[in-house]
């Protein structure tokens, strides 16, 4: 409606009728999920302190983390993750507390002692784990039971701790009536008193686990000295709630977070207060948490001391990922020991590291460059050196290897997804999708209650389209023209009377991104040169 105009005079007007343009968002904010050494405000006076210290709290850089949680602390892993964030070209990002954080852990449970058992015929292949229940040292020995009525999966199991001898014979891994009664795990675990036992997950057959003659001592893991909590801790506290602004569901609370990590995880895990279902329930929640929310990334880590077949069968076929909305880096990352004891190095989850490498890849190249073949800084070995064919087996799983190459230092060598859908195989195809997506969403909110006719659908195809071609010119889209990189869609075709009369105006994007080069092939063959005229 044009304004009423009574009295003679000047009037100038402000008219709308430019683009609405659409900014693009930030890319590279992580949040971390673990115990710190202390709480936010733990040191002031109980009134001044922060009702929830537990919600996330943005971080700028490390010198505010430290003021605000503390530096690093045995047996823990988050400090380290922080801090190689920021090392790699992190930015801004937040810090969730878990409780049981700023508690002093003297007199906590150690870590208790286990042994990893290789199979008969397959030495690179562990099949069972075994966990002391006692103090002092214990052993386990394995031999073939003698006898004509003796399968070739039967072995006999001695547990020794000091005078106390628990002998178990005839044991095997087949499960049900065909066990007679002799299964494994059910044997051990129900009569022993010195172990509990758990069965590794492998594609091994029932002769192939039968675990190789030998005598096993039970030892300490060698990454972790000191317990990082005192008190028993469930999966469902790390998950958190996104009422009470806990844990990782607590990180909905930050809008702009694309990025989450949860390296304690694997402390959790050593120290024995969580089991591998506990992992898998924890990470299974943070890629949940991604997926539903479709803005951010899991960056996860896998189990300590793995062998390359054993990350497989765990991601693969015991954990069972599937999704487009993570990542898993093997194997852990040698640092330099910032604590006086322990040595000089210390080996620990690299998520944090890489979420670091994530963010400097976005800054120089852009979401589109797949946050690969890039150094990580600070890291000064790896726990594990992966040669190329063992990558053959991890890459197609989705496993993306840390490699040491001379001359090259330490690199990410991997930029896949956990997904088995070709379409959302790598990782920076996700995360462009999530950045468009993201900005579209964000840009548009003028749109809602406009009215739904041509004018409207004309404005949102020029302003998306607009955005689009800025995103096509930074090279995130295949195609030598705009036409080939992206359409967008807005006509009556989409928006009939019946959707108008429901109240919706509906938008058809289509991109196409730039896929990395992920195998470079050069074909060489002899050329006898030109021929001669």
């Amino acid at each position: 409606m044009s304004p009423q105009y009574f009295s003679p005079g000047v009037y100038v007007e402000e008219v709308d009728k430019g683009a609405k343009p659409i900014e693009g968002v930030g890319t590279s904010v992580a949040a971390f999920v673990g115990f710190t050494e202390k709480l936010p405000g733990q040191e002031l006076p109980e009134e001044k302190r922060p009702d929830n210290p537990y919600a996330p709290m943005f971080i700028a850089n490390w010198g505010e983390f430290v003021r605000n949680f503390g530096g690093f602390i045995p047996g823990g892993y988050l400090a380290h993750a922080v801090y190689g964030y920021f090392n790699n070209g992190g930015g801004s990002c937040y810090v969730a507390a878990l409780p049981g954080s700023g508690v002093e852990t003297e007199g906590a449970a150690e870590p208790r002692a286990r042994a990893a058992l290789p199979s008969g015929t397959e030495p690179s292949i562990q099949t069972l784990e075994f966990t002391a229940l006692e103090e002092g040292e214990i052993t386990i020995e394995v031999s073939k039971p003698e006898g004509e009525d003796v399968s070739e999966d039967q072995f006999n199991l001695k547990i020794v701790c000091g005078t106390k001898v628990e002998p178990f014979e005839n044991l095997t891994f087949r499960k049900g009536a065909a066990a007679k009664g002799r299964n494994v795990i059910e044997v051990v675990n129900k009569e022993s008193t010195l172990v509990k036992v758990a069965e590794k997950e492998s594609a091994l057959s029932i002769v192939e686990k039968a675990p190789a003659p030998g005598t096993y001592p039970l030892s300490l893991p060698a990454t972790t000295t000191t317990a990082l909590v005192a008190e028993p801790i469930s999966a469902d506290l790390v998950k958190g709630d996104a009422a009470e602004r806990t844990g990782v569901n607590g990180l909905e609370l930050a809008d702009d977070v694309t990025m989450v990590i949860c390296p304690d995880l694997m402390a959790l895990y050593q120290q024995g207060s969580i089991s591998r279902e506990g992992v898998k329930a924890i990470q299974t929640a943070m890629i949940d948490h991604c997926a539903n929310l479709g803005d951010r990334f899991a960056l996860l880590d896998c189990l300590p001391g793995q062998s390359p077949q054993e990350v497989k069968d765990w991601i693969v076929n015991e954990a069972g990922y599937d999704s487009s909305y993570a990542a898993v880096y093997y194997p852990w990352i040698k640092v330099a020991n910032p604590l006086p004891t322990d040595g000089e190095s210390v080996c620990i989850p690299p998520s944090g590291y890489m979420a670091g490498v994530y963010a400097r890849s976005d800054n120089t190249r852009g979401v589109h460059k797949a946050p690969a073949n890039e150094i990580v800084r600070g890291a000064i070995g790896v726990e594990k050196q992966i040669t190329t064919s063992e990558q053959d087996i991890l890459n197609p799983a989705g496993i993306n290897c840390i490699r040491t190459f001379p001359g090259r230092g330490i690199r990410v060598w991997g930029a896949r997804t956990l997904s088995s859908d070709a379409s959302w195989r790598y990782i920076n195809v996700r995360r462009l999708f999530n950045f468009v997506e993201k900005s579209i969403e964000v840009g548009t909110q003028w749109v809602v209650f406009e009215p739904n006719d041509e004018t409207l659908w004309s404005k949102i195809r020029r302003d998306v389209g607009a955005f689009l071609r800025r995103v096509w010119m930074d090279g995130a889209l295949f195609g030598a023209t705009p036409a080939e990189a992206f359409y967008v869609k807005c006509d009556d075709e989409l928006n009939t009377v019946e959707v108008r009369d429901a109240g919706q105006v509906i938008i058809e994007i289509g991109i196409c991104p730039v896929k990395p080069a992920e195998f470079v092939i050069f074909r060489i063959s002899q050329w006898a040169g030109p021929s001669a005229e």
